[in-house]
């Protein structure tokens, strides 16, 4: 194997000049430059990848936070997965690794550490809530200068670099579809209220009730955790309000909770698309294969993986300033079954 002692020797200079060329690093004559270039590749010198990192003091990774949720199988959820997948190709690309950080619910969020310890060259936040611990640590991100991007979260008065998706629009397009099939009492399934997702998919529920003249009512508004369970144990209220004809469609904040959502409702004889409409959002691989098939709002995760992988990467190369950017990425209305009502008398 060649070393790069024997680099040095042709080029004529010292071995850290050598180490300095390849790597990059210091100030260097032009024609030292070359003439080093030229000798490492009359040799067939393939310098090592892992000690160039160390004398860049870079390891090479992007490191990916996401939370850690017991019984949870988090890489089987479409959420997670496509996102993930879009960052690993970007991330490969790019010539980086994925290190992926779990992150209990009450544990430390010492991301900065992963900087100073050199783990990581940059992160990407899946999951982040908007809870005072997590701002301090994202705070202190900035203010070490370590880039960052947040996944499907923001904080409005922050600068803080992030992509998202229009999740106002979505929401607003999924009801206001309903309203124009003559839905009048839709009820609004929601996630936790520490993610900006959620008062976004909220103030599109709102703004659609609004624009069709429809007073917004709280008692239609529940809390799920977007989880199917969450969905299934909603099952047996909702059914009395089906029951009861003071409800006529649900609008669901993910599929999982929409999927046992019907689930649950389905066990007590009421069925999505004959006794009530049900509209889901991420358009995920569940919404395709049950029966009926779910109406919802198709987000594009696999790109906004890659968008933030992208985001990150450009600020690294590309002055300050890039640190300010975001997307905020288009979304659409997918109807299927749930929607496509056929009324029956339920007395």
């Amino acid at each position: 194997m060649i070393s790069r002692k024997e680099v040095a020797k042709l080029a004529g200079v010292s071995e850290a000049t050598v180490s300095r060329v390849l790597n990059n690093v210091g100030p260097l004559k032009e024609e030292t430059r070359k003439r080093v270039l030229q000798a490492a590749a009359e040799l067939g010198y393939v310098p090592n990848a892992l000690a160039q990192q160390f004398a860049r003091r870079k390891s090479g990774n992007i490191g990916v936070i996401l939370p850690f949720v017991p019984k949870v199988h988090l890489f089987s959820t479409y959420y997670f997965s496509e996102i993930l997948s879009g960052i690993g190709e970007t991330a490969k690309r790019c010539g980086y690794d994925l290190l992926l950080i779990f992150r209990e619910p009450d544990g430390a969020r010492d991301y900065a550490k992963l900087f100073r310890t050199q783990k990581i060259d940059a992160c990407i936040l899946l999951g982040s809530q908007n809870v005072p611990e997590e701002r301090l640590a994202l705070d202190e991100l900035r203010a070490g200068g370590f880039p960052f991007c947040l996944v499907n979260q923001r904080y409005d008065e922050e600068d803080y670099l992030y992509v998202d998706a229009d999740h106002f629009a979505g929401s607003k397009a999924a009801v206001s579809h309903l309203i124009e099939q003559g839905r009048h009492s839709i009820a609004f399934v929601n996630g936790p209220p520490q993610y900006s997702n959620s008062a976004d998919r909220l103030d599109g529920y709102k703004s659609a009730l609004e624009e069709a003249g429809i007073t917004f009512k709280e008692e239609l508004v529940y809390a799920g955790n977007y989880s199917r369970k969450s969905g299934y144990e909603l099952a047996e209220h909702l059914a009395q309000e089906i029951l009861a004809g003071s409800m006529d469609a649900i609008f669901a904040a993910n599929d999982r909770m929409a999927i046992g959502l019907m689930q649950g409702l389905r066990e007590r004889e009421l069925h999505a698309g004959q006794h009530y409409a049900l509209i889901g959002y991420d358009d995920s691989d569940g919404s395709r294969i049950i029966s009926p098939r779910l109406s919802t709002v198709a987000v594009p995760f696999y790109e906004m993986g890659k968008r933030a992988a992208a985001r990150l990467l450009e600020s690294q190369q590309e002055n300050e300033k890039s640190m300010l950017r975001h997307d905020i990425l288009p979304v659409s209305l997918v109807q299927r079954e749930t929607t496509e009502m056929t009324n029956i008398n339920l007395k």
